[in-house]
């Protein structure tokens, strides 16, 4: 197997960061050799630590950190890396050239002067893959492999511990807190929703505003906000509804999760989960910024259990098409491409 070097320039939590984790770990424990270099981030060094990762922690600061570059390059050496595959921008900035090949791994629509020289670009949706090539990257260079979602084993989180009654429709909402995550559309729709409690699992900048929304609206008592968590698992196991209003989102991973759970998952239109879901199917796909709507597909699904339990079957029958072992196979593949190529 080709040795691979993952470089994340992110401290940040978020769903890259996360899936950057799942990926380098999944990848390691298939025995595939690999190791990353990293941003400090004491959770995420205690999590590649667990799991057995060699792992390095790098500056990876602005235009004017000369040292990065040159450490990587040499930790790389050391690793035996044949590929470097840098996550998002930051990390293609540092990322050295040598005797690797340099793979880019794209979640959204980057500015593709941060790839140049570059041996391949990776995007997790179809759609991501098209935009590269359209881009003028070659098209034998753009790649698409989607993320992969399984559940763990974890629990699901007590409510009680929550403050949130057994009888109470449980809705779920995941992401940062942030305008592109919508969250303030949820909570004018839970108005609509009397006798539903949503947890909200995240941090950002709004968390001020958000609360105050919520308050505003009457609804402060009927929202637990979570914070960032490492227990997803245990959360989406909690759930009765995920619901996820994105405004912008090139993929959705809390998609693809809520169908690895199980879980009967509403969405806004946006770019990737109007890809990802079939509506009525394996999700209810809503208009962006469409309060209403959103608030009619929860009354539908609290109200509706045969919708709701065919949503959920459908939707863990559709994550068996993004499981590990569709997903880390297909990095194999372009690793040992490559290295081959090199040679």
């Amino acid at each position: 197997m080709t040795p691979a070097l993952h470089l994340l320039g992110s401290a940040a939590d978020g769903g890259a960061e996360t899936y950057f984790a799942d990926l380098v770990t999944a990848l390691h424990g298939a025995g595939q050799p690999t190791a990353a270099a990293i941003r400090k981030h004491p959770g995420r060094e205690a999590r590649l630590a667990a799991e057995g990762v060699p792992y390095e922690v790098f500056g990876f600061g602005g235009p004017f950190d000369l040292a990065t570059r040159p450490a990587i390059r040499r930790y790389a050496a050391t690793q035996g890396a044949q590929v470097l595959v840098a996550w998002m921008n930051r990390a293609a900035r540092h990322c050295p050239k040598g005797p690797w090949a340099r793979v880019g791994r794209l979640g959204g629509y980057y500015d593709l002067k941060n790839y140049r020289g570059f041996d391949a670009l990776v995007g997790n949706t179809a759609d991501i893959r098209d935009w590269i090539v359209a881009q003028g990257w070659p098209a034998d260079r753009a790649h698409h492999i989607p993320n992969f979602a399984e559940p763990d084993d974890s629990p699901a989180q007590s409510r009680a511990l929550l403050d949130t009654p057994r009888e109470a429709p449980l809705l779920l909402a995941m992401g940062r807190l942030h305008s592109a995550k919508a969250h303030d559309v949820t909570l004018r729709a839970l108005v609509k929703i009397p006798d539903a409690v949503l947890w909200i699992a995240g941090t950002g900048p709004l968390e001020g505003d958000l609360r105050e929304l919520a308050h505003d609206l009457g609804v402060a008592d009927r929202v637990r906000w979570l914070g960032w968590r490492n227990d997803a698992g245990a959360l989406y196991r909690a759930a009765d509804i995920v619901v996820f209003p994105s405004r912008v989102e090139p993929l959705g991973n809390v998609v693809i999760q809520a169908w690895a759970y199980g879980k009967p998952v509403i969405a806004a239109e946006a770019a990737g989960p109007k890809v990802l879901i079939r509506d009525g199917q394996d999700g209810l796909l809503v208009p962006i910024d469409d309060v209403e709507a959103l608030a009619l597909a929860i009354h539908r699904l609290i109200h509706d259990t045969p919708l709701r339990e065919g949503i959920a079957a459908a939707g863990r029958n559709h994550a068996s098409e993004v499981s590990k072992a569709v997903v880390l196979p297909q990095w194999e593949a372009l690793f040992d491409q490559l290295a081959g190529e090199r040679t």
